[in-house]
């Protein structure tokens, strides 16, 4: 096992993530830009070196840095947490060269699943089902309207790399597609290096559901069941809730093993996240692989038993997994919110300085925290400040606990989405289970 890792992230996950190693006795090591440090990962953490000035690409981006702070304070693993490095593939190798283990699957495994268009090829290969569409990239808007002539309106024009909706539009018809085409070109060059885009047949009123999977080196896969993660705003998530309300038991087992099909397929370890887009009639298709730990692990975790880090770390050092599939079992229900420094009714960020903070505390409450009184919210990262984990033996009951819980929650200072969240859990089509990806447009808009 290893005696120190050093964490390339920042806020609520490297925090999350420390927490972990200290209960598996690891020695933690923090990176933080200018701007974060006095962010509570620093004092977390049991050695911290400045990485930068408060841009990520001059901090949390800088690999030649973060692999010679590693050097310097003898880490002998790294592990990525979300976003920023987690699925960069010349950091997984980075970090390899340098006599270090990444703690994810392999730098070849991310690139592969890091395009869309090649994750769509090496699913088909693999039998996993696909929303019908195109497996190359487009040279330019006339091909698109050639392709879209024979799949058929509506389509979902994509960016083959990337996140986070970015690069991404729904199109009725071929004017729209003409014009979409150039914008989100432009778009997912300039976020992503990579103007590459494709077609997918547009799946209505669908839910956006995910299977998270555990592999180790020795051909061991495992599921750990589904997550919903349909309520979202800008293609987004913003709630997730754990067992999903829509699924029966017979299409959560041919999910689950599609996902491990899936991960097989690709020689795949360590934790990952097999999304899938599934209509009204529970027909299910791939959507991408998340090759690392996903925002939303709390609520696994909690309906499971089973911390994801700690799983995370022991493949990375070699072991073996304890678990075989007939061992995972799911008891009662979670859901998670994300509470971000946003309006609440246009979701632009809203940075500032934290002047008070309270959380509510009980036993069915998890916080993970990026913040705390007088903490400074800039503009430099993500604006999601905290993630509100509740757990109850049923569905009506969690919500119950969420909602009072966004109730009691004050922070002072900025504006956060927290009424927002609140409008979402008690909305009537929330409390019947019609948690579709259009929710917040549909119904809050």
């Amino acid at each position: 096992m290893f005696n120190k890792i050093l964490i390339a992230n920042r806020g609520e996950i490297a925090s999350r993530i420390i927490r972990t190693c200290k209960r598996m006795g690891i020695q933690t090591v923090a990176i933080y830009s200018e701007a974060d440090k006095d962010a509570p990962h620093v004092s977390h953490a049991d050695e911290a070196y400045l990485i930068g000035k408060p841009r990520v690409n001059e901090s949390y981006l800088n690999i030649e840095k973060i692999i010679e702070v590693a050097k310097e304070s003898r880490a002998e693993a790294v592990h990525p947490g979300y976003g920023l490095l987690s699925e960069n593939p010349h950091f997984s190798n980075a970090c390899v060269e340098a006599g270090l283990i990444f703690i994810g699957p392999s730098g070849t495994v991310i690139a592969q699943m890091g395009s869309k268009i090649e994750a769509r090829k090496t699913m088909e290969a693999a039998n996993v089902p696909l929303v019908p569409g195109i497996n190359y990239a487009l040279q330019d808007n006339k091909e698109a309207a050639k392709v879209a002539a024979a799949i058929g309106y509506p389509l979902m024009l994509k960016a083959s790399s990337g996140g986070g909706g970015i690069g991404m539009q729904v199109v009725n018809n071929q004017e729209e597609l003409m014009k979409a085409f150039e914008g989100n070109q432009k778009r997912a060059m300039d976020f992503f290096g990579d103007g590459a885009m494709y077609l997918e047949k547009f799946i209505g009123n669908p839910r956006h559901i995910e299977i998270q999977i555990l592999a180790d080196q020795h051909g061991n896969i495992i599921h750990l069941g589904e997550r919903e993660c349909s309520i979202q705003r800008r293609n987004q998530k913003v709630i997730e809730e754990a067992p999903s309300p829509f699924l029966d038991e017979e299409t959560r087992i041919r999910m689950g093993e599609a996902a491990v099909q899936a991960a097989r397929s690709i020689g795949y370890t360590n934790a990952g996240t097999i999304e899938f887009i599934v209509d009204e009639n529970k027909n299910f298709f791939f959507l991408e692989m998340n090759t690392r730990l996903q925002v939303e692990h709390p609520i696994t975790e909690e309906i499971t038993g089973i911390d994801l880090v700690e799983k995370q770390i022991r493949v990375a050092a070699g072991e073996a997994l304890s678990l075989k599939q007939t061992d995972v079992t799911y008891k009662g229900h979670a859901i998670e919110a994300r509470i971000y420094a946003e309006d609440p009714t246009t979701f632009f960020p809203s940075p500032g300085k934290i002047s008070y903070l309270e959380t509510p505390e009980a036993p069915h409450i998890r916080h993970e925290l990026a913040i705390h009184s007088n903490s400074q919210v800039t503009p430099f990262y993500d604006p999601m400040i905290a993630k509100l984990i509740v757990k109850a033996e049923t569905r009506e009951e969690a919500i119950k606990y969420m909602a009072d819980a966004l109730k009691e929650y004050k922070i002072k200072g900025i504006k956060t989405n927290i009424p927002m969240l609140i409008n979402t859990i008690l909305h009537p089509a929330f409390l019947r289970g019609e948690t579709t990806t259009d929710f917040v447009k549909k119904y809050l808009s």
